[in-house]
C-alpha cells in the first residue's frame, strides 16, 4: 500500500494525509468528550452553557492527542499554556462553525434537544477542515532547523 501510495503522491502529501487522518481518529476521541460533556451538564447548565462547555473539554482533549501523536515532532516553540491558546484562538473559526450548527439545531429541532448528540455530530464536519488546516499551519507548524556547518 505503501508502495502505490508513493507511486502517486509526493512524501509531503502522504505525510499532510496521515495527520489528517490521526486528526480525524482524534476528534472522533473529541466528540465522545465533548458528547459526554454535554449530556453530563445540560441539567445543571442548559444545553447552550452545556455545548460551550463540552466543547472547551473537547477541544482541549484533542490539542493534549495531537500534540503527541498527530504532529509529534514538530518542533512547536513556547510553553504548553501558550500551545493550548493558541489552538483555541487557531480553531475560533472552527468553533463558530461547529457550534453555529449545534446551536442553530437545538434552537429549531426538537429532536436534537430530546438527542443533543446528533447537534454535537452535526457540528464535527462543519469545523474540522478549518481546525485541521489552521493547527496545522498556526500551532504544530513544523520549524526548519539552519544545518549545522558541515552536517548536510
Amino acid at each position: 500500500m505503501d508502495q502505490l501510495l508513493a507511486r502517486f503522491l509526493s512524501p509531503a502529501k502522504i505525510r499532510v494525509m496521515r495527520e489528517f487522518l490521526c486528526f480525524g481518529a482524534v476528534g472522533l476521541v473529541g466528540f465522545c468528550f465533548d458528547t459526554a460533556t454535554v449530556y453530563a451538564s445540560k441539567a445543571l447548565f442548559g444545553l447552550y452553557v452545556a455545548g460551550l462547555f463540552g466543547y472547551i473539554v473537547a477541544a482541549t482533549v484533542t490539542w493534549w492527542l495531537n500534540r503527541i501523536w498527530t504532529f509529534r515532532g514538530n518542533d512547536v516553540p513556547g510553553s504548553i499554556l501558550r500551545q493550548w491558546a493558541s489552538f483555541m484562538s487557531a480553531n475560533a473559526v472552527g468553533f463558530l462553525c461547529n457550534r453555529g450548527v449545534y446551536a442553530l439545531l437545538i434552537t429549531f429541532s426538537a429532536l436534537c434537544v430530546r438527542y443533543p448528540i446528533i447537534a454535537v455530530a452535526a457540528g464535527v464536519p462543519a469545523g474540522m477542515v478549518f481546525n485541521f488546516h489552521l493547527s496545522r499551519r498556526f500551532v504544530f507548524r513544523t520549524h526548519i532547523r539552519p544545518s549545522q556547518p558541515g552536517k548536510g
